[in-house]
């Protein structure tokens, strides 16, 4: 009997050891020795589960770099770092820019509004509202980090608020979304 025993014990071992960590090949032999084990989940359930990971990490990691770059960052404008100040300063007129300071950016930025809908402060071009004109350290060009420049007007309630506070509990911003400037959807939608 105890012979036996052993060369049972082998077996399951070597059975073990070929079947590796493949959790398909482990069940099929687990279920072949005991009795009462319970059956494998459909595929589709563990493809489900292993995309939804997936994407949560991948949401997660990119949240964590996006964080990231928007405190560290040091943003510079084009032209003042390339001392190009004449881009939009002429100190022969009056208030010393070439344009008008609501239609200043749009020279180099035409299409920050070209969307069926416009943000208030992009429809009039008080891009100052939420940008500095020369550097920053928070990209690009933001007066506050990323993830705080809209709560700096927008606190009203939000509409779906479940949702929202979700998605920030998962570290994701309003820019993850929403379009700053314009879109061709309501509330900015990306």
């Amino acid at each position: 009997m105890g012979k036996l025993l052993c060369h049972i014990v082998v077996a399951i071992c070597c059975a073990g050891m070929l079947t590796g960590c493949d959790p398909l090949a482990r069940h099929k032999v687990v279920s072949t020795i005991f009795d009462g084990v319970p059956s494998m989940p459909e595929p589709q359930q563990f493809c489900q589960e292993y995309h939804e990971v997936k994407l949560a990490e991948e949401r997660e990691a990119a949240a964590a770099q996006q964080r990231k770059n928007s405190a560290t960052s040091d943003s510079r404008h084009e032209p003042y770092d390339q001392k190009r100040c004449n881009d939009c300063h002429d100190k022969t007129k009056e208030g010393g820019l070439i344009r008008p300071p609501n239609e200043l950016c749009f020279m180099c930025h035409p299409d920050l509004t070209k969307g069926a809908f416009t943000h208030g402060p992009a429809a009039v071009g008080d891009c100052l509202a939420c940008h500095v004109p020369h550097s920053s350290a928070y990209g690009p060009l933001l007066k506050v980090k990323a993830e705080d420049v809209c709560v700096t007007c927008h606190r009203e309630k939000r509409q779906a608020k479940s949702m929202h506070d979700n998605v920030a509990a998962k570290g994701m911003i309003c820019i993850n979304c929403h379009n700053p400037h314009s879109g061709n959807a309501p509330y900015f939608l990306k």
